[in-house]
């Protein structure tokens, strides 16, 4: 089992009593026999003693209330003990598992009901044109401003609808079109949708998608506008090219024909696209390349070439926060230069979560002088770099090391708490162990010579280096009491798979947060043995193959 991966949840009390998740009632009863005749309050004189037995009494009759009980261990197994704290209940009447596991999934799929009944998704932009040269003119630097918004909603498993529209106004003329979206999956391969729009560009359409294959997809719409009745036919073809490369061929024909070639490429380091468009009254070349420079910023240069642009776009962007981020971008082209600045906030987890961009469209100059245009480039991209590194770069460096710190001190107090907890446990296993191991070592049976429990790096260490002795640390614990303390009468010892062995009865989490295993020495017979196995790996020991 992969050692880096969260293994399954709910199986604390499954740990606690050693067994595995799917114990028959008899085991979960002899189990609670042999912790109870341990922990039973009665069986010390001593009050400190008496004191941490009722603490871990408890916690054996709390594990085996609920795991004796077939309604309140499904609860849990599904949902943990916060389901049973949340008072989730399937009735009295449920006397057969079967009827039990039924309405644990009625309760399940009337959860995924209300979670995709409520599953919206809105976004916006906002887009401000400001012009240099007007301003300088006296006419003002707002030359237009446009809008767009939708809300999307899941209405089922299969149907989404998408409601939005968009206002725009530039100088002295305006308009708007609103339009509606739905969307039917037909299979997992198939979709249709359909679509209207009523404003400057009045029309009705269909739209169906497939999956040719794993590799490659097509689509189909037809469209017709409701003002002149004309039809619009296009096709797109994709194909997946290799693990990181695609393209793609575009056909539309109508009042404006079209046919368009791309290419695209994306890794871990970055990403590069390029199209060529051939139309009936246009031509256009598109060529894209994005580098990422870190998991927070990105650089990005564009051109573009043919009948409607020709231009050179540079850039990058950056990441502020979980939710935000910014972007500048450069233009130089024959219809001027241009400053764009893009604020981007979204993926917010409330109710109806939001996505907003703003953009701000700057014109500088109409013409393409020299000093504007490298000043246009050299001052923003100086700004940044020196903003960088004397303020940004400071400010998370400081912010990263606090809350370094006040992890290390919270994860500290937790540790400290839960290792007491452990040893406490521990004294009281005591006994039993040593009774247990010396049993053993007369009949030359299984003895846990050292166990150790905690941070994987640190027993990899110890396991590859063949050393009796490990230096101190606070990532492990010692858990040779609580293992010789497991060991059967038949002198065996067995650890569940997919139960998380911090939750064993005198064991502890030393290192949260980080991977974690369990190194065992062990003799049998006259041989030495070890042994290093992942969290939630089952284990049965003696083994030959453990053997030095």
């Amino acid at each position: 089992m992969d050692e880096l991966n969260e293994g399954p949840s709910n199986r604390e009390l499954y740990a606690l009593l050693n067994l595995s998740p799917e114990a028959s009632d008899e085991e979960i009863r002899r189990a609670y026999r042999q912790w109870a005749q341990t922990y039973h309050p009665d069986k010390y004189q001593a009050p400190h003693m008496k004191d941490i037995a009722t603490e871990n009494f408890q916690r054996i009759c709390q594990a085996y209330e609920v795991l004796s009980d077939p309604n309140k261990r499904q609860i849990y197994d599904i949902y943990g003990m916060e389901g049973l704290a949340a008072g989730l209940d399937l009735g009295f009447k449920l006397d057969k598992v079967e009827e039990i596991k039924a309405e644990m999934e009625k309760l399940r799929r009337m959860k995924e009901l209300e979670k995709m009944s409520s599953r919206f998704l809105t976004s916006g932009t906002i887009l401000a044109k400001m012009s240099v040269p007007h301003f300088r003119e006296g006419d003002g630097i707002m030359r237009g401003m446009a809008m767009t918004s939708q809300v999307q909603s899941q209405l089922s498993k299969r149907d989404s609808v998408a409601i939005g529209g968009n206002l725009a106004v530039d100088e002295v003329t305006g308009g708007g079109v609103a339009n509606t979206v739905f969307r039917h999956e037909i299979s997992e391969v198939s979709s249709v949708e359909f679509m209207a729009s009523v404003g400057l560009q009045s029309l009705i359409g269909v739209q169906t998608s497939r999956h040719l294959s794993a590799h490659s997809a097509a689509t189909m719409g037809l469209s017709m506008s409701l003002q002149d009745c004309s039809l619009n036919l296009s096709n797109l073809w994709t194909r997946q090219l290799s693990e990181t490369a695609g393209g793609h061929i575009q056909l539309a024909l109508g009042t404006q024909s079209s046919i368009a070639v791309g290419w695209h490429k994306k890794d871990k380091r970055g990403s590069a696209s390029g199209e060529v468009k051939v139309g009936t009254r246009s031509f256009d070349v598109t060529a894209l390349y994005s580098h990422r420079f870190s998991s927070n910023s990105h650089g990005r240069i564009v051109g573009r070439f043919g009948s409607s642009a020709l231009e050179v776009e540079i850039g990058g962007g950056r990441k502020i926060s979980k939710f935000s981020s910014v972007r500048w971008l450069y233009t130089i082209g024959y219809q001027g230069i241009f400053w764009r600045f893009e604020l981007r906030r979204g993926g917010q987890k409330f109710i109806i979560p939001v996505r907003n961009t703003l953009v701000l469209y700057i014109l500088l100059t109409r013409h393409l002088n020299p000093v504007i245009a490298s000043g246009a480039l050299v001052i923003p991209a100086s700004l940044y770099f020196l903003l960088k590194k004397f303020v940004i770069k400071p400010y998370y460096l400081r912010r990263n090391k606090q809350k370094a710190v006040e992890d290390s001190e919270k994860n500290s107090v937790e540790v400290r708490e839960a290792k007491a907890a452990a040893e406490k446990a521990q004294q009281l296993q005591q006994t039993v162990a040593n009774r247990k191991r010396n049993k053993q070592l007369e009949i030359g049976g299984l003895v846990i010579t050292r166990a150790l429990y905690g941070n994987h790096d640190v027993l990899n260490k110890i396991n590859a280096s063949n050393e009796t002795s490990h230096e101190s640390t606070s990532d492990i614990i010692d858990v040779t009491v609580p293992l010789n303390f497991l060991v059967s009468d038949s002198g065996q010892l067995k650890l569940h798979e997919g139960v998380k062995k911090s939750g064993i009865m005198g064991f502890c989490d030393p290192c949260p947060g980080k991977p974690k295993k369990l190194y065992i020495e062990y003799s049998y017979r006259g041989k030495q043995y070890k042994v290093l196995v992942g969290d939630y790996d089952d284990l049965l020991i003696p083994q030959g193959a453990h053997r030095i």
